[in-house]
Formats: structure tokens, C-alpha cells, sequence
């Protein structure tokens, strides 16, 4: 029997059959918990008015909004979380290890903590304000403290992705390409980037859709004006306490938001190595 266990070959199949089956009931429960929410929101959207809900001028605005500053932060993140992610990849065990956890503590803050923290650092009274303020540059309450808020959450998401695609391949190839003669900006260019390419792509997804539900540390480090920064999240919230576009208008956008998630997860998976099982 020992022997037949041993030498068997892992199944590429479901292994359903081999799962004691008192563990379907709680399955479904926890697939119960995650999905009817969602189906009660969907059940929820005025059909007949959905159009006219998500193209009225406070939504349109919220949403243009939203997706200019989820796109700008999305670009930073690709500007200093490549390299980030790269010297991450590539460094020693003892340095990856403890960059590592800097990268993921934002990950695990309360968004809140994370806004709180923005207004310590760029805030008047904060440690970089007297400077800013010499410069003329105020950037709490701004526009620009949208795209810092949502870039400090959605940074990690693209570190993380570019790094672990890059420490599973490991530094074979561009050892070798060091040895042929390659210099350093050869190999980053002909070899490191496109070794990254995977989770670059994975990471530059979850990082936009990071940034686009962002809400926390958006609303105490840029604060809730409509036009200025008010973004799709803040607007639903506002809704809900009856202020701002109708609530007729914030399930609609809450439904843009749904859908822009799924979108998310069909375009990781399909860059996710084995993505066809």
C-alpha cells in the first residue's frame, strides 16, 4: 500500500472525491456569505434608470474623477514600484525579507491609518509642510492628495506582483547574460523586464483597480469635494447619507465598481501562470 502511495503520480484532475464530504456545508455557507451581498446589490439597481443614473453630471464627474487619478496613480506605481520591486527580487535574503514587510504594511493598515499618516507626513503642520509650503505646494484637500492616497494603497499590490514573478524565475538568465558581456541596462532591458512581464501586468491591474476603490485614506487625506475629490467611492458614500448624486445613482456606480472588479480577476487570471485549470 506504502509502495502504491509512494510511486503515484499527482492528479491533474478535481480531488473532490478525496475531501471529506462534512466539509461541503460550511463551503457553501462561506460562498453563501461572499455572493449574496453582491446579488442583493445587483437585485437592487433601477434597470429602466441605470443609463441615466451613472451618466448624470454628478456621477459623470465622479467617475471621470476616478478613473484620471486612478490612471495617474497607476503610472507612479509603475515608475517606483518596477525598480522597487526589482531590487527586492535581487537583493539578499536578510534586506528582501525586511523591504518585503515595509512594502506589505500598508496592505494590512486600516485605511484610515493610512489617510492619518498622509496628513503627518504632507499636511501643513506635518513633517514635509513648512518645506511644501515654501514652494507655494499645498496638498491636502487637492486633487493631488487623491492620486498620493491612492498610490500609498495600491503600491504594494504592483511591488508584490513584479517581485514574486521575478524571485520565482530567479537570476539564472541574467547571470548568463552578464556572462556573454551583457551591461547592466542590457540586461534590465532584454532580460529582467520581460522575465517581469507576468506579474507586471498582473500587478498594473490589481493596483488600478486598487486605486479606483479607494476610499479610506482618500477621504482624510483629500477630503469628499465634489469635482475636486470626490471619486466614485466617496460619492457612494455621500449617497448614502443623503448628500450628493441619489442613491438610485450610487447602487449604479457601486455596480460599475462590481463589474470593474470581475474585470480585474478574468485579466489576472488570464496572465496568472496555469491560468487555464
Amino acid at each position: 500500500m506504502s509502495s502504491t502511495v509512494t510511486g503515484a503520480m499527482p492528479s491533474r484532475g478535481p480531488d473532490l472525491g478525496l475531501t471529506p464530504r462534512a466539509l461541503v456545508v460550511p463551503a457553501i455557507v462561506g460562498l453563501a456569505f461572499l455572493i449574496l451581498p453582491l446579488l442583493a446589490l445587483v437585485g437592487r439597481v433601477e434597470w429602466s434608470s441605470f443609463l441615466s443614473d451613472i451618466t448624470s453630471p454628478d456621477a459623470m464627474q465622479a467617475l471621470g474623477l476616478s478613473l484620471g487619478t486612478s490612471t495617474i496613480a497607476t503610472l507612479v506605481c509603475i515608475v517606483v514600484g518596477v525598480p522597487l520591486a526589482i531590487v527586492i527580487a535581487r537583493a539578499g535574503a536578510g534586506w528582501a525579507g525586511l523591504l518585503r514587510a515595509l512594502v506589505t504594511v500598508p496592505l494590512v493598515l486600516p485605511p484610515m491609518v493610512g489617510g492619518v499618516a498622509l496628513l503627518f507626513l504632507l499636511g501643513r503642520n506635518g513633517w514635509a509642510g513648512p518645506a511644501l509650503s515654501a514652494l507655494g505646494i499645498q496638498l491636502p484637500f487637492t486633487t493631488a492628495a487623491v492620486v498620493i492616497a491612492q498610490t500609498f494603497v495600491a503600491l504594494p499590490f504592483l511591488v508584490l506582483s513584479v517581485e514574486g514573478t521575478l524571485r520565482a524565475r530567479g537570476a539564472g538568465y541574467e547571470k548568463a547574460a552578464a556572462g556573454l558581456g551583457a551591461g547592466r541596462w542590457m540586461i534590465l532591458r532584454r532580460v529582467t523586464l520581460p522575465l517581469a512581464a507576468p506579474g507586471l501586468v498582473a500587478g498594473v491591474v490589481l493596483s488600478f483597480a486598487r486605486a479606483l476603490g479607494e476610499f479610506g485614506a482618500t477621504a482624510l487625506f483629500a477630503g469628499n469635494a465634489p469635482g475636486v475629490t470626490q471619486t466614485m467611492p466617496l460619492a457612494i458614500y455621500t449617497a448614502f447619507n443623503g448628500a450628493g448624486v441619489t442613491q438610485g445613482t450610487a447602487v449604479a456606480l457601486s455596480l460599475v465598481l462590481l463589474v470593474a472588479a470581475l474585470a480585474v480577476l478574468l485579466l489576472v487570471r488570464g496572465w496568472r501562470p496555469g491560468a487555464t485549470r
